[in-house]
């Protein structure tokens, strides 16, 4: 195996001394200042394919969006240095493109006539570099049956933080491509309970069981877990964006303590409004008027009403935002969730917040949001309404300290105040539900920030156009 990896080095090495190719290093993107690494979910190249300036080269995830990686060269794509399924962390080299520009200005000449040089080539040098690592990589992966397994490099970083040997390493399930040990994997691993063995207890690997979807057996409690199938039930494995969610979502909890504070607000001014002017301002605008911009409106006003709503815990510190950038929580086709966000939200006007709304929700529903816009949020509305719920209790965007949920509007009746006394009146009212960090948000902000934010709902000029 390990002189299959060597000779194949040594041809792309001659072969980039022949053609005087340079080479460059294309490098995961950062997706966001939560994210540290992506998924590679799907080479759209294959070694040795010419790739254009710009040209989408693989295809990434997150628990945030799905990317594809665009080229920064122009010129061949040499090597992949990861394999579909492997988790990359951001800043790394996911594969080499030679400069294309050698390929075509290449005249060989004879190799009797190469001429010597005193310095080592810089493709050299980077080949041995590879082959080095090709060499410590294929060592670390043999168990002690002899049989290799892949191992990406954040796994055996983590192995090598937490004292774990290859051999013990060898013995954990796992659920990536052909079995390989994911990030997921080992980290249920140690937070399940680590079990330390010995060489011998680990020389013949532990069998693998293949999953039935649907059980029509008796009930089969699986190893390690408390949930027993029943018969006929049907076994589904999460997605990789589900199962990064529901990471995403126990970390919060785990980080935060939440606590959440509700309103119910009139919002009779705004659906009256919208009413009557929706078609208007379609034919004038080009955009459909929908209820989210005027809810992000009013937390913006709110926002700057309540500074230390927009903010960041770092340790000990409170980290106060500059920026007021709304998340809006859409749900996707699959059923997963996305969060495209407004930057400067407000120093946008309702027209203008209206395109950015349709503009991120449809191009959400197509997948083909930009890494950019997915991050950077200070603040998250999301939308329980829209599946008819008049209320929710949601869970912090970290590293946000808060998010907002509004209800969905229904008629009722209300007690309104008048000049002649007050009076009982069908009224179309809303609740929204504020979540808050109480390590740094308490009850008289967190309940403060979310009654300003009904007020300017329920103060709503219905004379503007």
């Amino acid at each position: 195996m390990l002189l299959k990896v060597l000779f194949s080095i040594k041809l792309k090495v001659h072969f980039c001394i022949l053609f005087n190719m340079a080479q460059y290093e294309l490098i995961m993107p950062k997706m966001g200042e939560s994210i540290a690494e992506a998924t590679v979910t799907k080479w759209l190249k294959n070694e040795g394919d010419l790739i254009k300036l710009d040209e989408a080269v693989v295809e990434i995830a997150t628990d945030k969006v799905d990317s594809e990686v665009p080229s920064t060269f122009e010129g061949v794509l040499i090597k992949k240095l990861w394999n579909e399924g492997d988790v990359v962390p951001v800043g790394s080299a996911i594969a080499i493109i030679g400069s294309e520009a050698g390929v075509k200005a290449a005249t060989p000449p004879p190799v009797a006539q190469a001429p010597k040089t005193e310095q080592p080539d810089e493709t050299i040098l980077y080949a041995a570099k590879t082959a080095n690592q090709a060499v410590d990589n294929a060592k670390a992966a043999v168990s002690n049956s002899g049989e290799a397994r892949f191992y990406s490099p954040l796994v055996l970083n983590i192995a090598r933080t937490e004292g774990i040997g290859m051999v013990e390493l060898e013995n954990i399930p796992g659920t990536g491509k052909e079995g390989r040990v994911t990030k997921g994997d080992i980290m249920d691993y140690l937070e399940g309970g680590r079990k330390q063995v010995s060489d011998k207890t680990q020389s013949a690997p532990t069998p693998q069981v293949q999953q039935k979807t649907e059980t029509n057996q008796a009930p089969v409690k699986k190893e390690g877990s408390k949930v027993v199938s029943m018969a006929g039930d049907e076994i589904i494995e999460m997605d990789r964006m589900r199962k990064l969610i529901a990471d995403h979502m126990v970390m919060s909890l785990a980080t935060s303590p939440h606590v959440t504070s509700f309103v119910e607000a009139d919002v009779t001014n705004i659906v009256n409004w919208r009413e009557k002017n929706k078609a208007a301002f379609e034919k004038r605008e080009g955009q459909k008027i929908t209820y989210t911009p005027i809810f992000i409106e009013a937390v913006a006003k709110a926002i700057k009403d309540f500074p230390m709503i927009n903010v960041a815990v770092d340790g000990t510190n409170i980290i106060k935002r500059k920026n007021i950038n709304i998340g809006m929580a859409a749900a996707l086709p699959t059923g997963n969730l996305i969060v495209p966000v407004i930057k400067n939200a407000d120093t946008l006007n309702l027209v203008g917040l209206t395109k950015a709304v349709n503009d991120l929700a449809k191009r959400a529903k197509e997948n083909k949001l930009l890494p950019d816009e997915i991050q950077g949020g200070t603040f998250t509305l999301t939308n329980v309404g829209t599946f008819g719920n008049v209320m929710g209790t949601p869970i912090i965007n970290q590293p946000q300290v808060a998010i907002l949920a509004v209800g969905a509007i229904k008629k009722k009746p209300a007690v309104m105040e008048t000049e002649f006394g007050d009076v009982i009146a069908i009224r179309h009212m809303m609740f929204l539900s504020h979540s808050y960090d109480h390590r740094v948000v308490d009850g008289a902000l967190g309940g403060a920030f979310v009654r300003r934010v009904a007020d300017y709902l329920e103060q709503f000029d219905v004379n503007r156009i």
